[in-house]
C-alpha cells in the first residue's frame, strides 16, 4: 500500500465524522422546522381552526437554521407577520381581490417592515395570502399571530434544549 493510499484509507472514518458532523445543524433545523409544521397542521385538524399559512414554514427555515440572523428575531417574525398581514387585510378590505390590491399590499408591507425595523423576508407573502384566502380580520389573531408566537416560542425551545445556540441573539447582534 502506497503512502498516499494509507494516508486516505486513515482519514476515511475521520472525514466520515466531519461529514456527519458537519450536517447534524441542518438536521436538527429540520427537524425543527418539521416539529413546529407538524403541531400546527395537527392542531388545524383536531380543532378544526386555521392555524397554518405557507410563509410560516420559510418561517422556520430562519428561526430554526440561522437563529442568529436578524431576520429570525421575535420581533422580526412576530412583527413582520403581523404587520404584512395586516396590510394585505386592509389592501383586501379597500380594493378588492385586484391586482393592485396584490402588489400595494406587497409594496406597503416591504415599506412597513423596512421603517419597523420589523424585516422578515417570509412576512412578504403574507399580504398574497390573505388576498388569495379572502381572509377577514380575525385572520390576524389566527393563524398569523398565534402561528408567529408557536414558531418562535418553539425556536427558544429547539436552541435551548437542542442546539444550545442563543435564540433569540443578543440586543445589539
Amino acid at each position: 500500500m502506497s503512502a498516499r493510499t494509507a494516508r486516505e484509507a486513515e482519514a476515511g472514518p475521520f472525514e466520515f465524522r466531519k461529514i456527519v458532523l458537519g450536517a447534524l445543524p441542518a438536521v436538527l433545523a429540520g427537524l425543527g422546522g418539521f416539529l413546529v409544521i407538524y403541531l400546527l397542521s395537527e392542531a388545524t385538524i383536531r380543532f378544526d381552526v386555521s392555524l397554518l399559512i405557507a410563509p410560516f414554514g420559510a418561517s422556520c427555515v430562519l428561526v430554526f437554521g440561522l437563529p442568529q440572523s436578524p431576520l429570525a428575531q421575535p420581533r422580526n417574525v412576530i412583527g413582520g407577520h403581523l404587520i404584512s398581514s395586516a396590510i394585505g387585510l386592509a389592501s383586501l378590505t379597500l380594493l378588492g381581490p385586484t391586482p393592485l390590491a396584490f402588489g400595494i399590499g406587497v409594496g406597503i408591507a416591504i415599506a412597513a417592515m423596512l421603517l419597523s425595523r420589523t424585516t422578515h423576508p417570509p412576512a412578504g407573502a403574507d399580504p398574497i395570502v390573505v388576498i388569495l384566502a379572502g381572509a377577514s380580520w380575525p385572520f390576524l389573531l389566527m393563524p398569523v399571530l398565534l402561528g408567529a408566537v408557536v414558531i418562535v416560542a418553539a425556536g427558544m425551545i429547539h436552541h435551548r434544549l437542542v442546539t444550545r445556540a442563543a435564540y433569540p441573539a443578543a440586543q445589539g447582534e
